[in-house]
């Protein structure tokens, strides 16, 4: 990636609450420049810097998610345990929270085929948890009354994306959900095999997730 898609992808970041992980916002970002274009990107310009098609969308997902996690790590205050490291990454998608379903179908999409005539493919947003998961391990795991988690990053993991997938349905009690998530983590692992059939039983309710936002059928 060279220094000016960085430079842009960074100052397209604050667009997507009102323009959402588009083309549109990507192109509007060359307006928030120091020195500002006289007009958006044009999109001959969009695709040589991000991809053609979708692919600049997926760009921006995936430049948003590496911010948050980053954020992450740099707004960890004290001794955070578990619960604030994944409740303070849970409040970073509020302010984009009625784009993500979009996101995440596109995550969940091909680049090789055109929206919507794929199926969902699950490994990108298990991806997408399983870094979150990892980033909350490091920095819960300074507190040793929390080290116990980095050995159940895959718990964790699942826990996250059931948390995600709640604040998609329910915003005001995603953060409860959470805590009751983690509170009962060890009998809900070991009911649901720690976390093969939990993560199943997660991607099938976030494929309808999915696919009710309308960019998947």
């Amino acid at each position: 990636m060279t220094t000016t898609s960085a430079k842009l992808l960074k100052l397209a970041l604050p667009l997507i609450k009102t323009h959402g992980f588009t083309r549109e916002a990507l192109s509007l970002s060359a307006l928030s420049l120091p020195t500002p274009l006289a007009n958006p990107l044009p999109d001959a310009s969009v695709t040589a810097l991000f991809g053609p098609g979708d692919d600049a969308c997926r760009t921006l997902v995936h430049a948003w998610l590496d911010d948050a996690r980053r954020r992450m790590k740099e707004e960890a205050t004290g001794k955070m345990g578990m619960g604030d490291v994944l409740k303070a990454r849970l409040k970073s998608n509020e302010p984009v929270l009625e784009h993500l379903p979009e996101a995440f179908a596109l995550l969940a999409s091909s680049p090789l085929l055109p929206l919507p005539l794929l199926p969902v493919d699950p490994a990108p947003i298990i991806k997408h948890a399983a870094q979150v998961s990892n980033q909350a391990c490091w920095i819960a795991h300074s507190d040793a009354r929390e080290s116990s988690w980095y050995t159940h990053r895959a718990t964790i993991s699942a826990i996250y994306l059931a948390a995600e997938l709640h604040q998609l349905t329910s915003p005001k009690t995603a953060q409860a959900f959470l805590d009751s998530l983690l509170e009962n983590a060890e009998h809900a692992g070991k009911a649901l095999d720690e976390t093969a059939l939990f993560a199943s039983y997660i991607w099938k309710s976030w494929r309808g997730i999915v696919r009710s936002s309308g960019v998947l059928v």
